[in-house]
């Protein structure tokens, strides 16, 4: 079982880049990834199929009380937050929403630093609001590393600005290389 995990966040703007993002990473990743993005609920919503299509790994939607896998992506579903019960099973959370968001991406972030310390490694993707960087900061704190994506790439570059604007990260990436990094990382 994997010790280490990897959390994106997104909102607006962000599916493009997951859509560049996930054809390009390699099958057997030594750890889970796990996606949070601010999305209304749908009934016949195709953006896990469209991800999954996308991906030679495994995508799936979290369900609750769930066992995480590495090698595997999975998609934090709509109006739930989700939380690390441990290192391999999460849980989903109905309570208030947080920065107007149901998932929050703080949510996740925070339970992912507070679970896997040192071995949570984050990155907060293109969006409209400030959701993640307090996440983020808690990463940092527990000693997991951080990432933003270059607001320069971002369609809405308010999310990573102000990850940017409030703490120093750890790498700033262009789309084009959120995935070698994925990709090389031994966490």
């Amino acid at each position: 079982m994997s010790n280490s995990i990897f959390v994106i966040g997104g909102s607006a703007g962000s599916i493009k880049v997951l859509l560049e993002v996930l054809p390009q990473l390699d099958m057997g990743l030594s750890f889970p990834i796990v996606i949070i993005l601010h999305r209304k609920s749908y009934p016949g919503s195709v953006l896990n199929k469209l991800l999954a299509n996308s991906s030679k790994l495994p995508v799936m939607e979290v369900e609750d009380k769930m066992t995480i896998l590495p090698g595997s992506i999975y998609i934090v579903p709509p109006d739930y937050h989700m939380l690390f019960e441990n290192q391999t099973q999460v849980s989903l959370d109905f309570s208030e929403k947080l920065n107007f968001s149901r998932p929050s991406i703080d949510i996740t972030f925070r339970s992912a630093a507070e679970t896997f310390k040192e071995h949570a490694v984050a990155v907060l993707l293109s969006g409209a609001n400030a959701d993640g960087v307090n996440g983020l900061k808690e990463i940092k704190k527990y000693g997991g590393t951080i990432l933003v994506q270059d607001p320069e790439t971002a369609e809405i570059d308010y999310m990573p600005k102000q990850a940017l604007l409030a703490m120093e990260v750890d790498q700033v990436l262009k789309p084009t290389e959120i995935a070698s990094y994925i990709n090389q990382l031994r966490i």
